[in-house]
């Protein structure tokens, strides 16, 4: 199958292999807490206060709320928010629905739709269509907002859109094992990698939309 192509950083490293060494540079959790971790929060590996280099300890900040990790040298008190994600939920020339199956974890080996984390600084809608590209390699207008997940203890905040191709040809980039098109009739729903995959999917086959915010 077809490579998508995407701008090259100097060092030759995509922007999201940057991101997972950063990541990975962190003081990893301890095994058995990481165990009953979801894959996506990663708020127990913040071992140290970024401003000081202080030891983070979790302390009861204000009643009623979680515990947070607190420097025990300057005082800092590091919230961690919720990570937001964008989906796309693809249209094709064909009228049929383009999925792609992950290459890497979690859910390796199964069907979502385009999506990914929206950068600091960065629209909603902008990552939407970015992530489309990157990932099948397709341009996209958005239609419409399908919905918004959440869900309890985990830490992504999934945006769903609707949107239709308008150019470029399906491929493959380094996250994905291939990429397909799929009737409505025949999604692999047994084979879907996340509970929002499902949920978006359900929603947008039963016709929920909203208009997209300007």
């Amino acid at each position: 199958m077809r490579r998508c192509e995407r701008a090259r950083l100097p060092v030759a490293l995509s922007r999201r292999t940057i991101v997972r060494l950063a990541i990975a540079r962190r003081t990893v959790a301890p095994r058995n807490l990481m165990s009953t971790l979801h894959p996506h929060d990663d708020s127990h590996s913040y071992r140290f206060c970024p401003r000081c280099g202080g030891p983070l300890e979790r302390r009861l900040v204000k009643a009623g709320e979680p515990e947070r990790p607190v420097c025990a040298r300057c005082g800092f008190i590091f919230y961690i928010d919720p990570k937001i994600a964008v989906g796309t939920i693809i249209q094709s020339a064909s009228g049929r629905l383009v999925l792609v199956r992950r290459a890497i974890e979690p859910g390796y080996g199964k069907w979502v739709f385009p999506g990914g984390y929206v950068d600091r600084g960065e629209t909603l809608t902008s990552a939407a269509v970015r992530e489309a590209r990157e990932e099948c390699g397709l341009e996209v207008r958005l239609d419409g907002l399908v919905n918004i997940y959440s869900y309890p203890g985990r830490a992504p905040v999934i945006v769903v859109y609707a949107a239709t191709a308008i150019g470029g040809m399906l491929c493959i980039d380094d996250e994905c094992l291939e990429t397909a098109e799929f009737d409505a009739a025949a999604i692999p729903w047994d084979g879907l990698a996340f509970r929002s995959t499902h949920d978006g999917l359900r929603d947008y086959i039963s016709g929920l939309r909203h208009i997209i915010p300007s």
